[in-house]
């Protein structure tokens, strides 16, 4: 094409009959192309108009596409900055760059290569004014617009703890995901979230971003929309610009994105899609699968090229994972083939329950081992974050090195360090790390002052801080409503302390979570990860089931904490099945195939046939990440939250060719069962009932030390001084109340008439001679 590098609108001008500097001329033939199989090839050539490529897993995706982008810029048909190429990581990226740097044998530079984000934010920097912006505008962070809706729900004198800034944040994110800026909804969008006034705080939440010059990541999509559809000529500039559109992973573009990607395309319709609907498992990001089911009707005339040749996986493997798969209605179509032999078919283990289960999977990990697999070659992909506390348990029990992908450890959890604080102060009152770590969490606005004044008088009396706070509460030193938040939680602590002798340690965990407050915080939080917090939560209750009392669990986490320090170059994966897409080992161990964990309750509860679909799509991942072996295994029984249930086969094992599956003798025990879900004991209690653990009623506790009940009040024994430093009569001065006069020492506390602040009540520490105030 003569007029392939017209003068660029955006960047520098490249000469209409020269290639960029260092792209080599169109040769006789072309040798990149060599090794690629027919559908590859064609993928690669068919450079005109919509395409469409179907890349199965294992398929050769990224060589089709790098090799594309290269052959654009060889046979001359665009410039590097004439090709917009999307990826949906950064790393995606880098790599795209790197490998088109092999094939050409040189760096390429100009490119317009990146996620989303990056291009649309360098678009918008162009055109900021044009939606009230500057070009240096900020892009914020998570915490960032978490404050900002903060200060919104104040000035509109919303509660705050009724609507979370979260959950309001989330449901705007949905909304931009959507493309809908706050001018296309209306105030009956939002339904009663707010109060009803959700689209409205919208509103100023967009509002305030302008008067801070600043966007958070959907504008700079829903931004860059706005500019193309309300100025004609700047879109014209990117149709001139972009002869070429290249998208990868398209399955996982949302509403925003295709919205995006189409109005771009509207010129030269060049574009072309790769993605894989079999591995659409992001439709809680906000993905909407349909954009990548609608692509012939949305781009008339397009080609479809569906790359079916796996080269990763044994033919047995494919088998299964293509049997099960065809089950989903919302597909395209396509089934995965290989050249290699059928290798072993998928082994379906049955066990008695989840410890047997770790424990089959520890012994067939070092069977492996031991006839030379390697430890990194090796995978168990969970469905959910909970089910690797058993694992990480049984490999540090064998000295398994192990590393958790996608996450921390089970017991280095956000979640599980809080819970074990909340533990191990009931347990021992005198752990003031422990304390300090969740006084405020949740919040309980018990500031930065107020602790100071907490370890002012610890130092000061060389006592433990829950002991200085038994102290400051029957004194002035704290405002009245922080002195009264203190005095409850210590008497919370005091109450489940004593119920340590009388109640199982598993129902009193459920019950300290549960009344201070701390499942609540993470029920009314609506971020993704949520759920999974929630989940892990309840693990935590029933890893507490194998011991006697609290003490012995808690020695058992030191233990195991210490023992995870350690760690070899060579480890198994432990990973969540939505952390390992776009990763292949040699063997795989997909744990938890029973109703209720997978395909997950909460996923059919909320969408139905969508849900379950989307939960097959993830079992074909897992599957299709093996490339010699994969194990199946499920268990008979699970122990949740501290109580058994039976557990019936996920229906995904039926949904597997029998011909592709080696079951164990055992595993006939359990055939044919799938299907019921697994009852009340899963799932049901978290999802139906107000509170997420339940309640246990009260029982009165022995006192602990220091500490007596009188009725419903609680007193702090006093401890004997040698000699008090203060005297009735004496002048004092406090930095708080100022200077007064000593009317009554009780200890080391003192009541004090100040001279404007009245009588008080103050810890002796906090005072000093008047004539040695400065």
């Amino acid at each position: 094409m003569s007029d392939a590098y017209d003068d660029d609108p955006l960047n520098h001008a490249v000469p209409a009959t020269d290639a960029p500097a260092g792209i080599p001329a169109v040769p006789n033939r072309f040798a990149y192309l060599d090794g690629l199989n027919p559908t590859q090839r064609a993928a690669v050539e068919a450079l005109d108009g919509p395409v469409l490529v179907l890349a199965g897993a294992g398929t050769g995706k990224t060589r089709v596409l790098t090799t594309r982008l290269a052959h654009l810029l060889v046979t001359r048909r665009a410039a590097p900055f004439q090709i917009l190429a999307v990826t949906f990581t950064n790393k995606a990226a880098r790599e795209m760059r790197e490998r088109i740097g092999a094939l050409l044998g040189m760096e390429v530079e100009g490119w317009w290569l990146g996620t989303f984000h990056a291009l649309a934010a360098r678009m918008l920097r162009r055109h900021a004014d044009l939606v009230g912006l500057k070009s240096n505008f900020t892009i914020l962070d998570t915490d960032d617009q978490i404050r900002l809706i903060k200060q919104l729900l104040e000035a509109a004198n919303i509660d705050a703890k009724k609507w979370p800034p979260r959950q309001i944040l989330g449901a705007i994110e949905r909304w931009k995901d959507r493309g809908l800026p706050p001018e296309k909804l209306t105030d009956s969008d939002g339904g009663d979230t707010a109060g009803g006034r959700l689209v409205s705080l919208y509103r100023a939440y967009q509002e305030r971003l302008k008067a801070l010059n600043a966007c958070d990541f959907g504008d700079l999509l829903l931004h860059t929309l706005a500019i193309f559809q309300s100025h004609p000529d700047v879109l014209a500039e990117y149709h001139r610009k972009f002869r070429y559109i290249l998208v990868d992973e398209y399955q996982d573009t949302n509403v925003a994105q295709y919205l995006w990607l189409r109005i771009l395309s509207q010129a030269h319709k060049n574009i072309c899609c790769v993605g894989d609907e079999d591995q659409s498992i992001y439709a809680w990001r906000g993905a909407e699968i349909g954009n990548i089911l609608r692509f012939e009707s949305d781009f008339p005339g397009a080609q479809i090229i569906k790359l079916e040749q796996n080269y990763r996986s044994t033919g047995h493997i494919l088998a299964a994972a293509s049997g099960l798969i065809a089950n989903n209605k919302g597909r395209l179509g396509k089934t995965l083939w290989t050249q290699s032999d059928g290798g072993d078919r998928v082994r379906v283990k049955a066990v008695w329950d989840g410890e047997e289960e770790a424990r089959w999977v520890g012994d067939e990990i070092e069977s492996l081992q031991r006839q030379g697999v390697t430890l990194g070659r090796m995978a168990v992909l969970v469905r959910a974050g909970f089910q690797t506390r058993e694992f990480e348990e049984r490999f540090i029990t064998l000295g398994l090195p192990y590393k958790v992908i996608g996450g921390p450890r089970f017991y280095e959890r956000q979640e599980i360090r809080d819970a074990l604080a909340y533990l191990r102060v009931t347990h021992q009152p005198d752990d003031d790390l422990a304390f300090e770590r969740i006084i405020n969490v949740p919040k309980r606005g018990i500031g930065p002052a107020a602790m100071q004044t907490l370890y002012q008088t610890a130092r000061a009396r060389g006592v433990p801080l829950v002991e200085a706070g038994w102290a400051l509460v029957e004194t002035d030193e704290l405002k009245p409503k922080v002195r009264n938040t203190l005095r409850g939680l210590l008497q919370d602590f005091f109450r489940w302390g004593g119920l340590t002798q009388t109640m199982p340690h598993t129902d009193l965990t459920r019950m300290i979570l549960d009344e201070s407050g701390y499942t609540r915080m993470w029920q009314e939080d609506k971020t993704p990860e949520a759920p999974g917090r929630l989940e892990n939560l309840k693990e935590l209750v029933t890893a507490m089931a194998d011991f006697e009392n609290l003490g012995g669990f808690l020695e058992h986490v030191s233990l195991v904490m210490e023992n995870a320090e350690s760690a070899g170059a060579e480890q198994v994966t432990l990973m969540t099945l939505h952390g390992a897409k776009g990763l292949e080992f040699d063997i795989v161990f997909l744990p938890g195939w029973e109703e209720g964990v997978f395909p997950n309750q909460r996923a059919l509860d909320e969408t139905g046939i969508a849900g379950l679909e989307e939960e097959r799509r993830l079992a074909y991942v897992g599957l299709t990440r093996a490339r010699r072996r994969a194990f199946i295994s499920h268990a008979a029984n699970r122990r949740l939250y501290g109580s058994w249930v039976s557990a019936l086969p996920s229906r995904f094992i039926d949904e597997l060719p029998p011909d592709t599956v080696e079951a164990d003798a055992d595993a006939g025990l359990f055939a044919g069962q799938t299907g019921g879900g697994m009852g009340s004991g899963m799932g049901g209690g978290f999802r139906d009932s107000a509170s997420f653990f339940r309640n246990v009623p009260n029982r009165q506790p022995p006192a602990p030390r220091g500490v007596t009940l009188e009725g419903t009040a609680y007193t702090v024994e006093s401890r004997p001084r040698p000699t008090a430093p203060f005297a009735k009569g004496a002048r004092v001065f406090h930095q708080k109340f100022g200077a007064g006069t000593v009317i009554g020492v009780a200890d080391d506390k003192l009541e004090i008439d100040f001279d404007h602040a009245g009588v008080k009540k103050v810890m002796d520490a906090f005072v000093v001679p008047a004539d040695q105030a400065e």
